[in-house]
């Protein structure tokens, strides 16, 4: 990936995380692979185990400790009913972003709406 790609990606990667999560839970590593399987094949696992961190210390998931056969237990998120609110408003800010930057692209000119006052 490149600069530009990376660096926007950190903008919506915590969104991105809970969407695999509102699908099922997930451990760590799990995660990775499946952002992996998603096409984001450069991303690193630290990445994605401290956005882990700052979503649980948020309070966005649930975390339970389930045994693993090959060392210490694993921790499984699950979004919770914080982290669905939090996903449906980026989805939300999303679909308003893609829709303007694409009028941008398309060299529109429409006056911009904040996403909270749009009637989505």
């Amino acid at each position: 990936m490149g600069k530009q790609t990376t660096e926007m990606l950190k903008g919506v990667l915590e969104g991105i995380v809970l969407a695999l999560l509102s699908t099922r839970p997930a451990y760590g590593y799990e995660i990775t692979a499946r952002l992996r399987d998603q096409g984001f094949t450069d991303i690193a696992e630290g990445t994605i185990y401290a956005l882990l961190v700052r979503i649980e210390q948020r309070s966005l998931v649930d975390v339970e400790k389930v045994p693993s056969e090959k060392g210490p237990p694993r921790k499984v998120y699950s979004l919770n009913a914080q982290g669905q609110e939090y996903l449906t408003e980026f989805w939300r800010t999303w679909s308003f972003l893609a829709e303007h930057l694409e009028q941008l692209r398309q060299g529109g000119t429409e006056p911009w709406e904040s996403p909270a006052s749009s009637p989505r």
